[in-house]
């Protein structure tokens, strides 16, 4: 039954999809492990054999599947992004590739010892840096905004360069021989590219056009965005080979630039698909390498390896952004970061094939000298990144400050209190007059509305750990969840209870505290003198022995873990609570007051004792010296004996 090519399709989209489950829990890169998955799964394990198992179908399948990551990839390349990394990038495409080609070039050829047309080749496909690497590994990195966007506008920006630099070599070695006319070549790739770009930009312009207006129903327009990818890829691809690449980069960029009504909906779909097929696509590239591929792999080409990582990618960024406005910090880490992926292994070996065939020598060590750089360089980089940024003073640390939407005076209170215990608290709302009294908190505030703000990318929500929901309106609160539940993670958002317990607004999420009260429920207990506590649960002190003194009314609002991290109290979530973790509670005044007399008592007992140590140990030292003087004078009086 294992033979069957469902069950080895199966197979593939489990272990792509639980080496990424398995990245998320322990934080280890995502490439990495789908790299691990997909070797174990092919050359140790014999599960999996593509050559034997898809057959002709392999390069077909893996070629669509890069199109449409490639496409998805453009879906995020808005213009906005570039007032921050606009300069780098372009300094990288237009200085950085030529130069990169170069070195690559000259490593090839003088580190692994290729022929220069095959060098010249590999060199091009070099300039590829890899969106399907830099997107999982951008996912648990947590740099500057500037850093990121240069990486993945560069990943992906160069992906087609990189295949067109190398379908341009590969018709100068094969189309006349020795004797082609190198401007001819150009001119004839030049123009396919421009072909590929139009018909992408065509493209583009048909889907904001049409979906806007109605023409395609709801339910068909992720199907129609989808076929038009592939056609599109298809039909640039008949003119010239990777050109396609082009076509749906620009198409992707046309679209992300222009306004379609359910472009969120869309990206999702999109984003979700790119998640499967570049699982699917890496276990089946890494899974194709075996015995013999790995056999010819020389030593010579570990100096190429090692001029790769510490001379071409440093020199060709640090010459690059040269004199620019970048920090030499973030320049440091674009010199070390440039691992490569799908792209980068599907277009070697798809040209060695054909190189092969046509007879260019050394041709067919560009397979195993392609997989060793993508084993290389996602190794290198993926486990080393975090611990450069650390290094060079980059990394922003983990998201642990909470976001409430909606400014009152229950929500101001609580972000005060939380600040007080080291959290950092940005409320937002599109009332100014609101958030003055998160102001005179000295709370930071973000006015406008919080949807608008996220989906234009003015707000990073990868800084919060947890979002909380209180306005006055329990649609919106409503809204505000399910919309950015996707971008955030259900189990971080949090709303308050509807204020119509029988409304028709029933939340689809987290409800807050266990008694489900409204806002305006929580504002009048302010108004009554309701405050905020913390309670330690220890050995002696559970949270059951919290619950029996909790007085009545009051109850919790949420955990401080030991680490920093807080979860809320809910209707339908109630989290373990463990030794060492501190129960924040909403409280009556008169509870507040007896905890506060409890705190003077413990803190009078502690300074007691230590008077009564201090006092017991000058006694000590007293005892000690009057000893010392008897057995001196002891002494003295047995010497003036003798």
């Amino acid at each position: 039954m294992i033979d069957s090519l469902l069950v080895k399709i199966a197979l593939i989209g489990v272990i792509g999809i639980a080496a990424q489950w398995v990245a998320w829990r322990t934080g280890r890169p995502a490439i990495a492990l789908m790299l691990l998955a997909g070797v174990l799964a092919g050359p140790v394990l014999g599960i999996i054999v593509p050559d034997r198992d898809l057959g002709p179908l392999q390069e077909p399948i893996i070629k669509l599947a890069v199109a449409v990551i490639l496409f998805e990839g453009g879906l995020s390349l808005n213009f906005r992004d570039l007032r921050h990394a606009g300069q780098p990038v372009l300094r990288l495409v237009i200085i950085g590739v030529p130069l990169g080609w170069l070195l690559g070039t000259l490593a090839a050829h003088y580190g692994a010892g290729l022929s220069w047309g095959v060098a010249s080749l590999f060199g091009g496909i070099l300039v590829v840096t890899g969106p399907t690497v830099i997107g999982p590994m951008l996912r648990t990195l947590r740099v500057p905004p500037r850093v990121a966007d240069t990486l993945k506008w560069e990943g992906i920006v160069n992906d087609p360069i990189g295949a067109l630099l190398a379908v341009a070599i590969y018709a100068y070695i094969t189309f006349d021989g020795p004797n082609a006319s190198v401007s001819g070549v150009i001119g004839d790739v030049a123009v396919a590219t421009l072909l590929a770009a139009l018909l992408g930009v065509a493209l583009g312009f048909a889907i904001t056009w049409l979906f806007p207006r109605g023409y395609v129903p709801e339910y068909l327009k992720a199907s129609v965005l989808l076929a038009t990818v592939i056609g599109g890829f298809v039909l640039a691809d008949l003119v010239k080979h990777e050109t396609g690449l082009v076509t749906v980069t620009v198409m992707g960029l046309v679209m992300a630039n222009r306004p379609v009504h359910s472009s969120r909906a869309l990206r999702r779909f999109k984003e979700d698909l790119t998640v499967m097929l570049i699982s699917g696509v890496f276990v089946i590239l890494s899974a194709t390498l075996d015995w013999e591929t790995l056999q010819d792999f020389q030593l010579r080409f570990t100096a190429f390896l090692v001029l790769l990582l510490f001379l071409v990618r440093p020199l060709t960024v640090l010459i690059s952004l040269a004199f620019s406005s970048m920090p030499w910090r973030e320049r440091l880490f674009i010199a070390w970061i440039a691992p490569r992926g799908i792209v980068a292994v599907a277009i070697t070996g798809l040209f060695a094939l054909r190189l092969v065939d046509y007879g260019v020598p050394d041709a067919e060590a560009l397979v195993p000298l392609s997989f060793a750089v993508v084993v290389v360089t996602i190794l290198a980089h993926g486990f080393s990144a975090p611990w450069v940024a650390q290094r060079l003073g980059i990394d922003r640390g983990k998201g642990e400050s909470v976001l409430i939407v909606g400014a009152n005076d229950w929500t101001t209170a609580f972000g005060a209190y939380l600040k007080q215990l080291g959290y950092r608290v940005t409320v937002a709302d599109s009332s100014t007059f609101a958030l003055r009294s998160a102001r005179r908190k000295e709370l930071d505030v973000w006015r406008g509305d919080i949807l608008e703000e996220v989906h234009e990318d003015r707000l990073d929500l990868s800084e919060y750990q947890q979002l909380l929901a209180a306005t006055d309106n329990d649609a919106y609160n409503a809204l505000v969840c399910s919309d950015l539940g996707p971008e955030m993670g259900f189990e971080k958002l949090t709303q308050t209870a509807p204020q119509d317990k029988q409304g028709a607004v029933q939340p689809r999420t987290h409800v807050l505290l266990e008694s489900k009260r409204s806002v305006e429920e929580l504002q009048r207990l302010i108004a009554e003198g309701w405050q905020f506590g913390r309670t330690r649960i220890t050995e002696k002190f559970s949270f059951g022995d919290y619950r029996q003194r909790l007085a009545r009314g009051g109850e919790p609002v949420a955990i401080k873990r030991e680490g920093g991290h807080l979860e809320f109290f809910s209707a339908t979530a109630k989290p373990y609570v463990d030794e060492g973790d501190e129960v924040i509670s909403f409280i009556p005044p008169e509870q507040q007051a007896a905890q506060q007399a409890v705190r003077a008592s413990r803190k009078a007992e502690e300074a007691a004792a230590k008077e009564g140590r201090a006092e017991e140990a000058a006694g000590r030292a007293g005892r000690a010296e009057r000893t010392e003087r008897a057995e001196r004078t002891n002494e003295a009086e047995t010497k003036r004996d003798e």
